[in-house]
């Protein structure tokens, strides 16, 4: 009897230290999983906001400085103003040159378009055009890049777009309308979307194309979605906004 109390009683330090070691662990797992949470909503919730002022801020500097109307023309006025200018590329990644209107994401959409891609662009700025593609209005392929989930989500309705949507550039030249024409899925390391003519590889352009890619699924980057645009008209800043932006374009300019 003696004999298994003391063995009882050398056995109670081993279940007495199993039991911290397990308390620790448990400890642990839980500051892990608090940080992990944490994470997610700096990821998901703050940096879209900070985004999400900093092109506020880009959009109205731009609105500002802007020179021309605020008002469309009356309706029945002629419409046709020639080939579309089409402005220098930036020299320097991270310059605001436009502003990029599409309804179909809601009324008040309005994102800056910005120099390059890299994540000092697209972190901060939202749609960033691809340095080796055309400029707005330019024949061949004008392509541009944007977050899907994070910081400003420029683009997380991407997948939302019907065929014969409006998307509207705004330079200081004036206002490029394009037509979405459909979607593709493709791997991220197919870069021939960014083609002149877009995969198809040769090809002499003819038409004035608009490319968005963005991440996909919508919570991962496994692939990329692709929306394909071709241009159907524009007007030069001293014609005024197209109707369809005309509230926006002036709520911009308000800051």
């Amino acid at each position: 009897m003696a004999g298994r109390r003391r063995r009882e009683k050398a056995q109670r330090p081993k279940q007495g230290l199993w039991r911290t070691l397990i308390q620790v662990i448990g400890e642990l797992l839980i500051t892990c999983g608090v940080i992990l949470l944490l994470f997610v909503v700096w990821e998901l919730w703050w940096t879209n906001i900070d985004a999400n002022n900093a092109q506020q801020r880009a959009v109205s500097q731009f609105a500002q400085d802007f020179q021309g109307p605020l008002i469309p023309q009356p309706p029945g006025t002629p419409a046709d103003f020639g080939s579309p200018v089409v402005m220098d590329a930036p020299t320097a990644d991270g310059t605001v040159f436009g502003v990029v209107y599409i309804p179909r994401f809601g009324s008040s959409y309005s994102r800056p378009l910005v120099e390059g891609t890299t994540q000092a662009q697209l972190d901060t700025l939202g749609l960033g055009r691809y340095g080796a593609t055309s400029m707005p209005g330019a024949v061949g392929n004008f392509a541009v890049a944007g977050h899907r989930q994070t910081h400003g989500a420029v683009l997380d309705s991407i997948h939302t777009l019907v065929p014969g949507d409006k998307i509207y550039v705004q330079t200081k030249d004036g206002y490029y309308t394009y037509v979405f024409r459909n979607n593709q899925i493709v791997m991220p390391s197919q870069g021939n979307v960014l083609l002149p003519v877009p995969t198809q590889k040769g090809a002499e352009p003819v038409e004035r194309f608009m490319t968005m890619t963005s991440c996909n699924p919508r919570f991962g980057a496994e692939e990329r979605i692709i929306a394909y645009s071709v241009m159907d008209s524009w007007q030069p800043a001293s014609a005024g906004p197209p109707a369809a932006i005309a509230a926006q374009v002036a709520a911009n300019a308000k800051g």
